[in-house]
């Protein structure tokens, strides 16, 4: 009885806003159409924006492989400078490639000049900000190369003394 009552409402204000519109409607069909297909148009675009809009409700770890955790952590150096990467392929080379220990024994030599530098603000245009560095760390080759090469980069570039 309840849903019946329910319906025959529903339905009631779905008659009472085609009343209200219809004195809306032009007598000329093909304007009719025109006036139709344009509020189709503009019907559809604005659905199609509130759904592109709307939340998704994907859970993102289901595309994902599951992760395994291990006692080996790895760390990943990211250089913002954009000129640094063409400087880089243009003047490292694996005849110029060292060992990790080298790389590891120049950077404790380049962070500490760097951040000698940075605390007594001799550079403050070109060192703003100091480097996190634990000599007793494996940071792994990769990311002791790249910092090294960084150093070099920073010497050739601003003729500042780091890894000496």
């Amino acid at each position: 009885m309840a849903d019946k009552i329910h319906q025959a409402g529903l339905l009631r204000h779905i008659f009472c806003a085609f009343n209200f519109m219809s004195f809306l409607l032009p007598d000329d069909l093909f304007h009719l159409k025109t006036i139709t297909m344009k509020n189709l148009i503009i019907g559809v675009f604005i659905l199609s924006i509130a759904w592109s809009c709307a939340p998704s409700h994907r859970v993102a770890a289901t595309a994902k492989p599951p992760v395994i955790k291990t006692d080996s952590t790895e760390y990943e150096i990211i250089v913002i400078d954009p000129e640094f990467d063409h400087w880089y392929l243009l003047h490292f080379s694996q005849a110029k490639d060292y060992s990790n220990s080298y790389y590891r024994a120049k950077n404790q030599v380049g962070v500490n000049n760097w951040n000698d530098y940075f605390i007594r603000n001799l550079y403050p245009n070109i060192i703003d900000n100091s480097i996190v560095y634990d000599n007793s760390i494996d940071y792994g080759i990769e990311v002791n190369r790249v910092l090294f090469w960084y150093f070099k980069y920073y010497e050739d570039q601003f003729k500042i003394r780091l890894l000496h």
